[in-house]
């Protein structure tokens, strides 16, 4: 099979992972860079990821000069309320997070040191009143593992630390400590006990980009034992690490781990703590796995193998490495739970790439044929009924289409990702993006499973529209698209597809996608785009669904984006509510490549849609300023597209769930 293959995420990096190079007797330890991963795995390692390790792009040289930046006005997300913190509504309830006040960074290192994005939040089940929020944080100058708590429903944040600066380093690492450079990809989940869990990707760089070669990997979940996420367990807990000094032979990378609780009182399984995560392995493949803890996060399992293999949901293998079968290349695996302690992973798979339902369109398991210019991809799912230690067979959930590839019909700034494009000529939208999925059970009855995800074939962008799939692009093996940039043709839809059988069969099993409901049915949804969506259920049996959407305004034509929240009893008539208060422009920062991965939602009773908010300006340190008689000025200026750079903060949102 073609090797451009494959698919989706949000990854272009240069990992700092080291080889060994032999000269004489000795052993010099230099980075790898994109070409260590196959092109599968550049394609879907996490955008935290790639972003991360490939560091900053910028050179010193290329700062504004001082004329193209202006003083700036006076900012509540950078001058301290009364309150001593620099908290913020914009409206609509549209609240602040992240309490921290702005940073001031030099202007060619915008993103650092002060952006929030990838966000989680979660309520307890016992007090829905009281949250824990996470996201990636840079206010350390790098990114790390950020948390915020609110005991008052969300109406008022307080900021906290998360200890991940060094682990326990024996025996794994063959030291006493081992410590991280950066950390992100984070989630968070409440027992039935009122503690809160925090899971944590951490890494290091290797050189050059650091002096130290070390490019270990690993996941740390951390707890917050009944003080409503105020503080952490110091150290956290490993769930898998692979140590890796870069002076050996090259060792997996682990990456995009989420958390999950069964918090369902009287599961068999009650308390037990769940994660799942890809690992990127030398030999090319990208297996799920599972661990657990039933011990309130102090240990946790041996991993299980989620991505277990199937013949006929997998023909084609890629990369060279098939050690636990043919479905070896996934990624964005999410794991949930259900009230009769059954565990479920839902994951993105790439083994069925480019392959179309032959005959009348139904998507018959096994009876897929090679259709020239598809590209699409499935999403599966993995079901588990004793408590994480096995896996049944692979179900598939539906096919979906991704993300057109960025570089063709926006910017090349970050080669081989797909992003989100604006209709119309000018190209603002060029962060990474993906489509993934996110599952739930109704707590009201146990067989019922929904899953969404993305699709940029759907039924407001199908053929007729003018969006047709026109293949994969031959060096990096995105997909392509006729009528992306053409108003009313292309779009992305968040579908769902449900199960009413306990996770055997899905409504999306032996349908098309251009066929599946859609989350957003409002009259103007038209051909808009809706992306980085998140759903859950609430006590009663309704489900939420938030995402990013530009729906609204010029949105759809300038590449800005607001939040909106969709909500449905029977799963298939939804209703729709805007969230934010005015739209968000595209994001600058990290060179307007990075907006994070995903965005969170926690619905038991009111819904808090948590998501990347750019609606700040973003300052600097004003070039040129600081004399014996005069202090350094602040200053805010352009980005890339001459716009007014701006922040992205974490924001929340206190709403009800719109009913179709």
């Amino acid at each position: 099979m073609r090797k451009r293959i494959i698919l989706a995420a949000l990854g272009s990096l240069v990992v700092a992972i080291a080889i060994v190079e032999l000269s004489g007797s000795a052993t010099v330890a230099r980075a790898l860079d994109y070409g260590h991963l196959n092109q599968i795995q550049r394609r879907i390692l996490s955008g935290f990821a790639a972003s991360e390790l490939q560091g900053q792009r910028v050179p010193a040289t290329a700062r504004p000069a001082a004329g193209l930046l202006s003083p700036a006005p006076l900012l509540d997300n950078y001058f301290p309320l009364g309150t001593g913190e620099c908290s913020q509504n914009l409206g609509l309830a549209n609240v602040k997070v992240n309490q921290n006040c702005l940073n001031l960074t030099d202007s060619d290192l915008q993103g650092r040191g002060q952006a929030q994005n990838e966000t989680s939040i979660a309520q307890d089940p016992s007090q829905p009143t009281h949250l824990v929020a996470s996201y990636n944080d840079y206010r350390r100058g790098d990114g790390q593992c950020g948390a915020s708590w609110s005991i008052d429903g969300g109406s008022h944040w307080n900021d906290t630390s998360v200890p991940m600066s060094f682990t326990r380093g024996t025996p794994t690492f063959g030291s006493d400590r081992q410590y991280w450079q950066a950390g992100g990809d984070t989630s968070v989940a409440w027992d039935t006990k009122g503690n809160a869990y925090l899971s944590c990707q951490v890494f290091n760089r290797g050189a050059p980009p650091t002096s130290s070669p070390d490019v270990s990997s690993a996941f740390y979940v951390f707890r917050s034992t009944q003080n409503h996420g105020a503080s952490w367990n110091f150290p956290g807990r490993p769930v898998a690490e692979s140590a890796d000094n870069g002076l050996g032979a090259v060792k997996p990378f682990e990456d995009k781990q989420l958390i999950a609780v069964d918090n369902h009182k009287g599961s068999p399984f009650q308390d037990r703590i769940y994660v799942s995560w890809t690992e990127f392995a030398p030999d090319g493949s990208a297996y799920i796995w599972e661990a657990y803890s039933a011990d309130y996060g102090e240990h946790f399992s041996p991993r299980h193998l989620v991505s277990t293999t199937s013949a006929a949901l997998c023909p084609n293998i890629f990369g060279a490495g098939t050690p636990n079968g043919r479905c070896n290349e996934n990624q964005f695996s999410q794991p949930f739970t259900g009230p009769d302690g059954a565990l479920y992973i839902a994951y993105d798979n790439f083994n069925a790439q480019g392959t179309k339902p032959a005959g009348d369109g139904g998507g018959d398991v096994g009876g897929d044929a090679v259709v020239a210019g598809e590209n699409r991809y499935q999403v599966l799912l993995a079901k588990s009924t004793n408590g994480g230690n096995s896996f049944g067979p692979p179900v598939k959930i539906a096919n979906y289409y991704d993300l057109p590839d960025c570089a063709t019909y926006q910017a090349g700034l970050d080669p081989g990702r797909s992003c989100v494009p604006e209709k119309g000529s000018t190209a603002n939208s060029i962060f990474r993006a993906t489509n993934y999925p996110v599952g739930a059970v109704n707590p009201s009855n146990p067989r019922q499973v929904a899953v969404t995800f993305g699709s940029y074939i759907n039924a407001h962008s199908k053929e007729s529209n003018g969006c047709k799939p026109a293949g994969f692009t031959t060096d990096t093996g995105i997909p392509l698209y006729q009528g992306v940039k053409t108003p009313g043709a292309c779009n992305n839809d968040i579908l769902i597809s449900v199960s009413n059988d306990g996770g055997a069969t899905f409504t999306g099993t032996t349908t098309d996608p251009r066929a599946l409901t859609s989350v957003n049915q409002a009259p103007g949804q038209a051909t808009s785009d809706q992306f980085f969506q998140w759903a859950d259920f609430t006590r009663s049996g309704s489900l939420a669904v938030s995402y990013y959407d530009r729906q609204y305004g010029s949105d759809e034509t300038t590449g800005s984006s607001d939040e909106s929240i969709s909500g449905s009893r029977d799963l298939v008539r939804f209703g729709t509510l805007r969230v934010t208060s005015s739209s968000m422009p595209p994001p600058t920062q990290f060179e307007g490549v990075f907006y994070g991965d995903y965005a969170g939602l926690s619905a038991l009773d009111i819904a808090h849609p948590f998501w990347s908010d750019t609606r700040n300006p973003d300052l600097f340190l004003c070039p040129g300023t600081g004399t014996p008689t005069a202090a350094p000025a602040v200053c805010t200026g352009p980005a890339r597209n001459a716009a007014t750079a701006n922040d992205q903060d974490a924001f929340t949102a206190i709403t009800g769930v719109p009913i179709g």
